[in-house]
């Protein structure tokens, strides 16, 4: 009357195949995962930052504007599609020259191999300049005006 069919071996090797594949993939992600953590927390803490900014969502990101010494409110510029990219570009370079590296590490090592770059500025001879790299037209100051002499 009814029948019943059972999974054919091929069928139930082929999901084993696929749950090892899944599950080599999830340990390979967080493994990098890890490693941008502990390179972040490595390097903010190089920039007088506290290290345990790298594990908390958002707040990285402020922190790595103040690195980079951009304005707290380009964080909503992260929400505005393609131009986030634009952005982290922008800001890789900045925290790169703040440690005295050249842009080409900002966009090499932070941008497109972002594990690898932070561990090297955490983890290298590279120090943190805070005055140095790019500063915001509303951060500079004007100049001061000359006092006269006392008569």
């Amino acid at each position: 009357m009814y029948e019943t069919t059972y999974p054919t071996t091929t069928t139930a090797a082929s999901g084993g195949i696929i749950a090892a594949f899944f599950g080599i993939y999830m340990l390979v992600v967080l493994a990098v995962a890890l490693l941008v953590i502990i390179g972040l927390w490595k390097t903010f803490s190089k920039a007088g930052k506290p290290g345990w900014a790298a594990i908390i969502p958002i707040y990285n990101i402020i922190v790595m504007l103040e690195i980079a010494g951009r304005p707290i409110w380009w964080i909503l510029l992260y929400l505005v599609p393609l131009v986030n990219l634009v952005v982290y570009v922008v800001i890789s370079v900045d925290i790169a020259k703040k440690f005295g590296k050249s842009a080409a590490f900002g966009i090499i090592a932070l941008w497109l191999f972002a594990p690898i770059g932070f561990l090297l500025l955490g983890f290298g001879k590279a120090t943190y300049q805070a005055g140095s790299a790019s500063v915001t037209p509303a951060e500079s100051a004007p100049p001061a005006e000359p006092t006269p002499p006392a008569a």
